[in-house]
């Protein structure tokens, strides 16, 4: 232990204790100012944040204290600045926490103003620039299986990989609401948006049969962050071969028994497995796995539903399976879903509507000749941040709009990055 000038305490890691403010300066601050050594401020940040100066000159054991007079950090933050060092580091800091208050010390040259106590402050009293960002992220749907074979049926393809970390609304695959991710000034994230998987190609009526292909990934990536990586869709069966596993998985194809593909935890469910039921006995191929359900969940073929979210400011409805082809109509999910064709409408599988990352539907061959699977919809990337904070410097000319007081919304149809 070390002690100061003062004879306050000093205890290993830097932290001091017994210190006590002088006095309270009783003028709610709504500016910016510069602090005195020795006093106490409620800051109200309602309207905008602000900016801190600490003293320019300070002796060891110099005590300030900071209050989140209105509990507004989480939308404008206080911003610390000194020409003295910060946690030993010349970068500045801020209150970002709801209620959040901190006393802070001067300990000398080499560390300068630490924090002594914190309330409400959640893991870091004096955090780096930056705010919490709010995301979801939507893999590209998986795409419908083709049909060549008399009465056979192409399964749904299935949703891109549905990840949610917005107002506790929950992710794909039963999945918890995700933790939001901190930017930092100045650093560049990088955005993919995830493609649709193509439907199964038509091959000669007879001999080749296709698989839908899988979706492509969706992603936020970037320095000090963990990547967060959704998975594309699963692609449908068809004739004798099953769906493939993504994001949500895709459903089997009918002809014999085919199993629908696996979904990823946490991101999808399952594409449905088609029964054993040969030709012209009445097959019907699978469905593709959504968000919220598997394929096959609300009926037979039928792709499974998509997830609502509200982080635009509006509710919208992806990340749905499609449905699999058969002799009944099989809708796609609620959500974007593509339709699988069927005996009265034979042909090529419906497309997933794009930037919902749904799946595309399955096709159905009747009497004659071969058709494709519909191909999945891309998938969508949407940001919510602090309008405090918001840097404006993008790439990829995502749509940007506000949503509620104080946030503005970036959302990605194409790939691009933020720097914060």
């Amino acid at each position: 232990m070390g002690i100061i000038s003062n004879g306050t305490t000093m205890i290993d890691n830097g932290v001091f204790e017994g210190l006590a403010v002088l006095s309270w300066d009783t003028t709610v601050k709504t500016g910016n100012f510069t602090a005195v050594a020795g006093n106490g401020y409620f800051v109200n940040t309602t309207s905008a944040s602000i900016t801190v100066t600490l003293p320019s000159s300070a002796s060891a054991g110099d005590t300030i204290q900071l209050v989140d007079y209105a509990g507004t950090l989480e939308s404008n933050n206080i911003i610390l600045t000194s020409s003295l060092k910060i946690k030993g580091s010349t970068d500045n800091v801020q209150l970002k926490t709801n209620r959040e208050a901190v006393t802070i010390v001067y300990s000398g040259t080499t560390q300068g103003w630490l924090a002594t106590s914190a309330v409400n402050s959640g893991t870091t009293a004096l955090g780096p620039l930056g705010a919490d960002v709010d995301f979801l992220v939507i893999a590209g749907g998986g795409g419908g299986g083709s049909s060549g074979q008399v009465s056979t049926a192409g399964g749904g393809g299935g949703a891109g990989g549905y990840r949610n970390s917005y107002n506790s609304e929950t992710s794909g695959g039963g999945g918890s609401s995700e933790t939001s991710l901190f930017f930092n000034v100045g650093t560049t994230y990088t955005i993919t948006v995830g493609a649709g998987g193509a439907g199964g190609a038509a091959g000669s009526a007879g001999s080749v049969w296709n698989q839908g292909a899988t979706g492509s990934n969706s992603v936020i990536s970037g320095t000090g962050i963990t990547t967060i990586t959704s998975s594309g869709g699963g692609g449908g069966g068809t004739y004798t071969q099953n769906g493939t596993a993504g994001g949500s998985g895709g459903g089997g194809g009918a002809f014999t028994s085919q199993l629908g593909g696996a979904g990823t935890s946490n991101q999808g469910f399952a594409g449905q497995n088609t029964s054993s039921q040969g030709q012209d006995s009445g097959q019907i191929a699978g469905g593709g796995g959504g968000a919220s359900e598997a394929g096959g969940t609300d009926g037979n073929g039928l792709g499974g539903d998509g997830l609502s979210s509200s982080i635009t400011g509006s509710a919208v409805t992806r990340g749905a399976g499609g449905g699999g082809a058969g002799n009944v109509s099989n809708s796609g999910g609620t959500g974007g879903g593509g339709d699988g064709k069927n005996s009265s409408s034979a042909g090529n599988g419906g497309n997933a509507t794009n930037n919902t990352g749904s799946g595309g539907g399955g096709a159905y061959t009747g009497n004659s000749g071969s058709h494709a699977g519909g191909s999945g919809g891309s998938g969508v990337v949407i940001l919510r941040i602090p309008t405090s904070v918001y840097s404006g410097t993008t790439t990829g000319t995502p749509a940007v709009s506000t949503s509620g007081t104080g946030f503005t919304i970036l959302t990605y149809t194409g790939s691009g990055s933020y720097t914060a």
